[in-house]
């Protein structure tokens, strides 16, 4: 049809739906299933084509040989490896090897309904991570996961009760948790290349506020330092937040506020001109920031150095 964009992905709205067209069994639960790679083969013919689930995906893959394309970047499992995509998210260009072993679990919204869970779901940041932030496990947290997933494909293949739902739900919400405990942990064994990345967000932004940047293009946003890293802001957030005790958004007004300081204590800028340097459209709205993260207006604070 005329005006429809070219290589529209495929949505899959069921999970009964998506296993069909792979040629894979019928899920035994409608709204979850668990893909256990022992029992089930899926290849890269299936998987080649771009498309999106309207349900949460959970895949552990245990081997190299595994590659996945998010927007632009292709990411190899080159030790194995684990990530999340949420409803809606698009995939593309996957391959897969045929000695690749793990799982991957299926689970619609429908599923979390009246469920703490359903709401909780929102939290878990991996969620918005890109697959090239995928959560790397070790020996011992694989063995955990592992165990998990096996509770959830035995809880899946024997009789339903009126608990079925309530222990699946358990051993989800289990399975995410240990999942975030473990990207707290990655966070810190790869200390190095996160400082690394800490610089280039303080380098991004001492260049925004130094060469004028925040004068013509205004405030600098979370996405575009998301987008100059090459990182998701869901991603680049939870890493902030451990390595300085402040999210995103945060850190950037930490940054700005420096600057300001800076600026006050050595110009004899206005204060109105100075806010339009740093990027905003009010000076009333820099006052405002300047206080209440200091406690004092820009002209006290520059009063005290005189």
């Amino acid at each position: 049809m005329k005006g429809e964009p070219r290589n529209k992905p495929r949505i899959y709205h069921s999970i009964t739906e998506m296993q069909r067209a792979f040629g894979l069994p019928q899920p035994l639960h409608p709204l979850i299933s668990l893909l256990d790679y022992s029992k089930v083969k899926i290849t890269s013919e299936m998987l080649a084509p771009t498309f999106a689930m309207d349900f949460y995906n959970i895949t552990y893959n245990d081997s190299a040989g595994c590659r996945m394309r998010y927007g632009q970047t292709t990411y190899d499992f080159d030790e194995g490896g684990m990530f999340f995509t949420s409803p809606g998210q698009p995939l593309t260009g996957l391959e897969i090897s045929d000695s690749s072993s793990g799982f991957t679990l299926l689970i619609h919204p429908d599923f979390l309904r009246s469920y703490q869970l359903d709401t909780k779901i929102k939290n878990y940041g991996f969620f918005a991570y890109s697959v090239t932030e995928s959560l790397h496990v070790s020996d011992k947290e694989k063995t955990i996961i592992t165990a998990i997933a096996k509770n959830i494909g035995d809880e899946l293949e024997a009789a339903i009760d009126d608990l079925s739902q309530d222990v699946l739900i358990a051993q989800l919400e289990l399975l995410l948790n240990y999942s975030q405990r473990f990207y707290k942990r990655q966070f810190i064994t790869r200390k190095p290349m996160n400082n690394a990345l800490l610089g280039k967000v303080d380098l991004l932004l001492h260049t925004y506020f130094n060469d004028e940047t925040a004068l013509v293009n205004g405030l600098p946003t979370v996405q575009f330092l998301a987008d100059e890293l090459h990182v998701s802001p869901r991603y680049l957030g939870d890493l902030l937040r451990t390595l300085t005790g402040q999210n995103t958004q945060q850190y950037i007004h930490h940054k700005l506020i420096e600057k300001a300081k800076e600026v006050l204590t050595i110009s004899n800028l206005t204060v109105g001109e100075i806010a339009y340097q740093l990027g905003f459209e009010h000076p009333q709205s820099f006052s405002k920031l300047f206080k209440s993260k200091t406690n004092f207006s820009p002209l006290e604070f520059r009063a005290s150095f005189n």
